[in-house]
């Protein structure tokens, strides 16, 4: 099994989630990049749990101990190697669960794949407990990539059937991302986050779950980052994004109502703009064969409701080869969607810098035309 992903900038996970810790090793991120300890810290609290009541009452303090590659807050340019100590564990609540494979999670295809031995207390090396050190590391990219005028951030574009405000295919901007981290909920319309809430809870308190939509965009890339074909720069987010657990789709741009255009109305016509060519419009999503345009690159993820439920559900016991039934126990999220954001982000982060990284020495690319 690899968990590894990345060429020049190359991440590996591991760890399980009711282990003594989980932890990431991040290669390729250059020297010098500084680690603000104050947004770091901020960063991990949006992925955190036991924060309120529309998030898992789990809560653990994931507070990132750096051992190597890390001196004084500033990156050396060595393997950056992190862990994130687990304190808050309650193995009891999936004793149980041993014999009974969970609907909608890894229990039966890990036990099938890896034998009895596998741990999947808690979900095992397949939790959301793994992207507690996968925003760690990839703060740093999102540090190192500012340093290069490209920034990442996300909302949470629906819950259920309530719908935020998506960003502007042309004009989404740093001040956007802002306005969403300074909210009490992250949304760009206070509206549909109140109608967002009222879904989490009324999902919450019938013991269910709800899906969600988040809405991530990269502003200040160059044109001509990616690679055409089965490296394309979608192809690369893609395959990294569905890594996180929960995702079940991802659309870039117009995505699938492009299904209902014409050729004439999805195009993107090209103009110059204060000297720089850009786009009237962007249902391109910043990508033409598998490269930048220069455009904002806007892409959607849509996630599953959380498969963690408390309601009783029908499986099979393993030992017997019968059905049964298995009722959840443990602290889950009622809306996954909700903490995925600054995951979203993160991932992001580490793929658009191993691309950037990755041209910034090699033909044909020509860095020149920002």
């Amino acid at each position: 099994m690899s968990s590894t992903i990345g060429n020049t900038v190359r991440l590996s996970l591991f760890g399980e989630s009711h282990g003594d810790a989980v932890g990431a090793v991040l290669e390729g991120l250059p020297a010098g990049i500084e680690i603000n300890e104050e947004r770091l810290s901020r960063f991990m609290a949006r992925r955190a749990g036991g924060t309120s009541r529309y998030v898992t009452p789990r809560a653990e303090a994931d507070v990132p101990r750096f051992l190597s590659g890390v001196l004084d807050g500033v990156t050396g340019g060595t393997p950056i190697s992190v862990i994130i100590e687990s304190k808050n564990k309650r193995s009891g609540d999936y004793a149980a669960l041993a014999d009974k494979p969970r609907p909608s999670h890894a229990d039966y295809t890990a036990r099938m794949r890896f034998g009895d031995t596998v741990d999947l207390r808690g979900g095992g090396h397949f939790s959301a407990r793994l992207t507690a050190p996968l925003c760690a590391v990839g703060y740093l990219c999102l540090e190192a990539l500012e340093k290069e005028g490209i920034f990442i951030g996300s909302h949470l574009a629906g819950v259920g059937k309530e719908k935020d405000t998506p960003f502007s295919d042309t004009a989404v901007c740093k001040a956007d991302f802002e306005r969403v981290l300074s909210s009490d909920f992250p949304t760009l319309d206070r509206a549909a986050g109140e109608g967002m809430k009222r879904e989490i809870e009324s999902a919450a308190a019938s013991g269910d779950s709800v899906g969600g939509l988040v809405e991530a965009a990269v502003i200040g890339l160059p044109a001509g980052l990616g690679t055409p074909l089965f490296d394309g720069l979608e192809n690369r987010l893609s395959y990294a994004l569905f890594a996180l657990g929960g995702v079940r789709g991802i659309e870039f741009g117009a995505g699938f109502s492009a299904t209902e255009m014409r050729g004439s109305l999805h195009n993107d016509a090209f103009c110059m703009r204060d000297g720089k060519i850009v786009t009237e419009t962007n249902r391109h999503a910043g990508v033409l064969g598998g490269m930048t345009s220069g455009m904002p690159l806007i892409f959607r993820l849509a996630f599953k409701p959380t498969a963690s439920i408390a309601l009783p559900q029908q499986t099979v016991s393993l030992s017997e080869r019968a059905n049964a039934t298995v009722t959840v126990k443990g602290r889950h999220d009622p809306c996954i969607a909700l903490r995925a954001l600054p995951c979203v982000e993160a991932l992001t982060a580490i793929v658009i810098a191993d691309i950037y990284y990755s041209s910034k020495g090699s033909a044909p690319y020509v860095l020149s035309h920002r």
